[in-house]
């Protein structure tokens, strides 16, 4: 029986101390990383926390964020800190109902940005399937607020699918989905990413509500908009992938247009999360990273602690 299955949905079990301990213990060495000073980690978080905004960095539990605060940078998340999916392998809070969106985030946003003097900037953002345009607008809202502030600063987005939800008159999903990727590229981000987070095969077990050819069209929908827009994808390893599995992945990434890609391992946040099934080693990383250049990708970044937005700014 799955530790955290219980037979009787009445009876709640806990999870197992021992076994998170064994789990933490299991961690290969090149998978742990000093936390970093605590002055410079402070300055970023009081001000995300002075402005009542969110980050990936916080909470996805980067195991980056300490090298990434010291250097004054940050991912936001973008609509607050629930997500209306639930996949498997997120850290993001889940499982109730996201707050109203405060309608001066996108300011204070843009203001944290001058703030820490970023001259890039990674947006993203929960899945809001609530929302009528699943965020779309959002997303451009604060790209324009940052501009006004930031002129010179170049922005990353890294968006959800933006699939379902409302649309006027009798609009397809398919439909909804190319007018929301289209009104976000029509704001002109420095890189538009969306991440296939995982091969084919896992979809369904790792990303709940998301699909494999769904997230390929986002991809190729950003360059049918505008083709010199970089496009970008990254996958998370340790799932039970397979090496040819993820070379199959590589190849529809560049099918679809994608021109980066972020390769990183897996790591469980809790109990609750999917267990990791292999780490994946440096060399492999390395291995991996080589095919992927042979297969055409303009810039990729390939190593167990790798993220969607982990030193995005080098592949300007």
């Amino acid at each position: 029986m799955d530790l955290l299955t219980p037979t009787d949905p009445s009876v709640t079990i806990l999870p197992d101390r021992d076994q998170w301990r064994k789990d933490i213990e299991a961690m290969p060495p090149w998978l742990r990383r000093p936390i970093g000073k605590v002055s410079e980690i402070s300055t970023v978080q009081r001000i995300i926390k002075q402005r009542k905004i969110h980050t990936i960095c916080e909470e996805g539990r980067c195991p980056n964020r300490g090298e990434c605060y010291s250097q004054r940078t940050a991912t936001f998340l973008l609509m607050g800190p629930t997500c209306t999916r639930s996949c498997a392998f997120c850290q993001v809070d889940k499982g109730h109902a996201p707050m109203p969106l405060d309608p001066e985030e996108p300011q204070k946003v843009a203001e944290a940005v001058n703030l820490l003097d970023l001259r890039y900037v990674v947006l993203t953002s929960v899945a809001r399937d609530d929302l009528p345009d699943q965020g779309a607008g959002w997303f451009v809202a604060t790209m324009n607020a940052i501009r006004q502030l930031n002129p010179e600063t170049a922005i990353e987005v890294l968006t959800a699918d933006f699939w379902g939800g409302r649309g006027e008159g009798n609009s397809t999903p398919a439909e909804l989905q190319h007018q929301r990727v289209g009104r976000v590229v029509e704001a002109h981000p420095a890189c538009y990413n969306h991440n296939l987070e995982t091969v084919r095969r896992l979809q369904g077990r790792v990303r709940r509500g998301a699909q494999y050819e769904r997230s390929l069209d986002v991809l190729r929908l950003v360059k049918s908009h505008n083709p010199t827009i970089p496009t970008k994808s990254g996958l998370m390893l340790g799932h039970g992938e397979t090496q040819a599995e993820v070379l199959e992945a590589l190849v529809d990434l560049r099918n679809a247009g994608c021109d980066r890609l972020t390769l990183g391992q897996y790591m469980r946040p809790s109990l609750q999360h999917l267990p990791v099934q292999k780490y994946w080693t440096p060399e492999e990383f390395d291995e991996l990273g080589a095919i992927a250049r042979d297969l055409g990708f303009a810039h990729v970044h390939s190593g167990p602690l790798v993220r969607s937005s982990y030193h995005a700014s080098q592949q300007i």
